[in-house]
């Protein structure tokens, strides 16, 4: 069995720059990179010994001399710019057909159907920002028994609901009637439980959100790597972007400090495989908000922890740092924007190079397999012989 543990952190939203076809999401413009840069609190020293400012595009900050590791930057061949279609794609799905979004809210069929199987009346049913909407429905939905639904610009069926009236697990279960629902033509990327608590107005969203996605069509990466009884520990969202699929447990986080921390022991035990990792603050608490302050304060918290991080790597471990998409914090839009995502390599037998352009987040998985020795036919093509030393 391959002794070697790699661990893959994908920090949600972390985009680099405008796709070609970014004007075919009105998406002209957008780089996450360059508004974080422009803020005073952005402080990423250990991002940038591995080569985040040489990567293609990038034509602001000062470029490493002697990069500690291999860099690029990635396309998305995916139809869509989400989380799930961005994640699917470093496992090695690609997805030919964009999820069905609602901009203009969810079809009388698909809503009388929920109210039905649920007993509850519905609220909203719009594009509506997440922290807006229990603030504008939130007091109504207490008072009537309604549940909160709403989408965004992206494949979502958000359900919002106070803790004191729909407890969390009673909230799950509504999500899993709309799971089961929503098929076929309908089938959204997720649904969202969005559980709140306080009193009008000062209501807060909790720590208690889940993830019900769909089931990947394929196999994945983790798929792969789980047949050939290599472990992957999922971090974070992973487990819920990947419905299960392929995975034994969960490791849920409250935030990107607590996703770290968990990475962190993981790092300290004598597992062998794959640490998959998701930190999501950057994208639902600073890229959605249009918080660039934040985004760039977050950057550099996880820079800080980076660094220590490579320190405390055993010989043979391998680092992937990328992200599923981009959410640029400047722009009007609060949606994710359709952008590069950058690709950062380290670890003893890892060589410092620039790997250029490549045209699918599927590189990743590729690569990963081939590291690990399995023999797959998931998306992607692999650069494992770039990047690793002689």
């Amino acid at each position: 069995m391959n002794k070697r543990r790699v661990f893959l952190i994908v920090l949600d939203s972390f985009g680099i720059g405008e796709m070609p076809d970014s004007h075919l999401y009105s998406d002209e413009g957008s780089n996450t990179l360059l508004s974080c840069y422009r803020e005073k609190e952005l402080h990423i020293p250990n991002m940038k010994k591995l080569g985040l400012f040489g990567i293609d595009g990038i034509s602001f900050g000062e470029k490493e001399a002697e990069p500690l590791g291999a860099y690029g930057r990635l396309g998305e061949k995916s139809k869509g710019k989400d989380t799930t279609t961005g994640h699917w794609e470093i496992a090695g799905i690609i997805s030919e057909k964009p999820f069905p979004t609602y901009p203009n809210g969810f079809p009388e069929e698909i809503l009388s159907q929920f109210s039905e199987k649920t007993g509850r009346g519905i609220l909203c049913n719009k594009p509506y920002s997440g922290t807006k909407v229990i603030e504008d429905y939130g007091k109504e939905h207490l008072e009537t028994g309604k549940l909160i639904v709403y989408t965004s610009a992206d494949s979502v069926f958000q359900i919002a609901a106070h803790e004191s009236l729909v407890p969390p697990e009673e909230l799950y279960g509504y999500c899993r009637t709309a799971r089961e629902i929503l098929r076929g033509e309908h089938a959204v990327g997720r649904v969202i439980a969005r559980p709140f608590t306080g009193e009008y107005p000062d209501f807060r969203r909790t720590a208690n959100r889940h993830d019900f996605s769909l089931l990947p069509p394929e196999d994945t990466l983790i798929d792969v790597l789980t047949k050939s009884g290599i472990e992957v520990i999922p971090i974070g969202k992973i487990y819920d972007i990947f419905a299960g699929k392929g995975l034994k447990e969960a490791k849920p986080t409250c935030s990107n400090a607590h996703g770290m921390e968990l990475t962190q022991e993981m790092a300290e035990t004598d597992f062998y495989g794959l640490c998959f990792t998701n930190l999501v603050d950057f994208d639902m608490h600073y890229g959605h908000r249009n918080d660039a302050v934040g985004y760039a304060k977050a950057l550099s918290e996880f820079d800080e922890w980076l660094g220590d991080f490579m320190e405390k790597m055993k010989e043979s471990d391998i680092l992937f740092i990328t992200a599923d998409h981009g959410c640029d914090p400047a722009t009007e839009s609060t949606d994710h924007s359709r952008e590069y995502v950058p690709v950062l390599i380290y670890g003893n037998d890892i060589k410092p190079v620039n790997l250029g352009t490549r045209q699918s987040f599927a590189d990743i998985g590729k690569t990963i397999a081939d590291i690990f020795g399995t023999d797959c036919d998931i998306a992607g093509e692999s650069f494992k012989n770039l990047i690793i030393k002689d």
